[in-house]
């Protein structure tokens, strides 16, 4: 069936893009009775049907505040996911929130309701932070990795990793990121998948429009990348564009890289599931390798690390779990689609010898989740890399 995902978080998403086709009349019931109920709610429980007038307009206002906000982003070229999944959602937790503060009411409706408004302010405030500004705080975080392994201690040079760009169309966003990269000069740019938003994963205007950012991307020893998630990256689609610009994407294959000097084994894997034939792979990959190699692991997900860290690799470079895209304060990622859950949500993690950073990527899931992050801004890595002239 159509409407199945591989995984249960991919089947909630495309199930949240089932009403991007409905037409207004189709979306508004829904509000429109959550207005209803929750005001029918207050009404009985305070007997004044004043409160329940107030409850029910209140919670019509702000649907129509959270329509302004949603179609203001495509008009201005911020995100451009569908208005009405998002909508609704945001109306049934409007709703439901409506209902539940009407168990008090009775006894307290003033208060109640005061702290209600509060509440039902605060998510459209959350929300207008989650969509027009926290998209574009892109953050640099600076890493330095010393080894043994590098000749050459008084020459460090320097990675960049980008990763889930899920590109839909152009925004301020890409706009800015070719100057911030050429700001860190990196010597090797590294690209760990998901370039296309689910939703736009084989739209021409997507494709074009990554082609126009990734044109921008220039490192004296190259640019590397490996493919995304299978339900995001097409390889048949991306790959013609990626190989005109240059772009080496290493499928279950890996290549020696000279930078400034120094020599690194990079590998990189197709991204899949079955994390016993990425292991052999992997392995496979590393016989290969000069016995004294750097190696550097490029792996969509960090679901790798524990055979990485067996393994002896130096330095793993994953992405995929968005930092969890929606952080929680005090408790982090709820969901990173990863198979370890929170054990590698996103940053620096050392195993034994080895490496690995989880990047919070650049752009935001597709279908009909909403283009937001809390507390999780987008993040381009810039890893450091020195010789040691002996032992680590």
């Amino acid at each position: 069936m159509k409407w199945l995902g591989k995984t249960p978080l991919h089947t909630l998403l495309i199930l949240t893009e089932k009403p991007r086709d409905w037409a207004p009349w189709q979306v508004a019931p829904l509000p429109l009775v959550m207005a209803a109920g929750a005001g029918l709610a207050w009404a009985a429980r305070t007997r004044d049907g004043a409160w329940g007038w107030a409850v029910g307009l209140g919670l019509v206002v702000f649907v129509l505040a959270d329509w302004g906000l949603l179609a203001l982003l495509p008009r201005r070229g911020l995100s451009f996911g569908e208005v009405q999944p998002p909508l609704l959602g945001l109306s049934l937790l409007r709703g439901l929130i409506a209902l539940v503060a009407a168990l008090p009411a009775g006894r307290w409706p003033l208060a109640t309701l005061s702290a209600l408004f509060f509440v039902q302010a605060a998510i459209w405030a959350l929300m207008a932070y989650g969509t027009l500004v926290e998209p574009f705080r892109v953050q640099v975080t600076g890493l330095e990795l010393p080894s043994a392994k590098l000749a050459n201690p008084g020459s460090p040079f320097r990675l960049v990793q980008l990763s889930d760009l899920h590109v839909e169309r152009l925004s301020p966003r890409e706009r800015a990121l070719p100057s911030l990269v050429d700001e860190l000069q990196p010597d090797l740019l590294l690209l760990t998948g998901d370039f296309l938003s689910t939703s736009y994963q084989d739209d021409p205007r997507a494709l074009a429009d990554l082609r126009t950012l990734l044109a921008q991307f220039h490192a004296p020893a190259g640019i590397y990348a490996v493919w995304g998630t299978v339900e995001v990256d097409l390889p048949d689609f991306l790959r013609p564009t990626l190989v005109d610009l240059g772009i080496r994407v290493l499928e279950d294959e890996a290549v020696e890289v000279e930078v400034g000097g120094h020599h690194l084994w990079v590998m990189g894997l197709r991204c899949t599931r079955d994390l016993a034939v990425a292991g052999a792979t992997l392995r496979a990959l590393l016989a290969q390798a000069p016995a004294d190699a750097f190696t550097l692991l490029l792996f969509h997900t960090p679901d790798l690390m524990p055979q990485a860290a067996a393994l002896g690799v130096d330095l793993y470079l994953a992405g995929h779990t968005h930092g969890g895209q929606w952080r929680v304060p005090g408790f982090g990622a709820i969901l990173t689609s990863s198979h370890y859950w929170k054990r590698y949500e996103g940053g620096h993690y050392r195993e034994g010898t080895t490496h690995l950073y989880v990047s919070r990527g650049l752009g935001m899931e597709g279908f009909g989740a909403p283009r937001a992050r809390f507390f999780c801004p987008p993040e381009v890595v810039s890893v450091t890399l020195s010789g040691t002239g002996g032992g680590e």
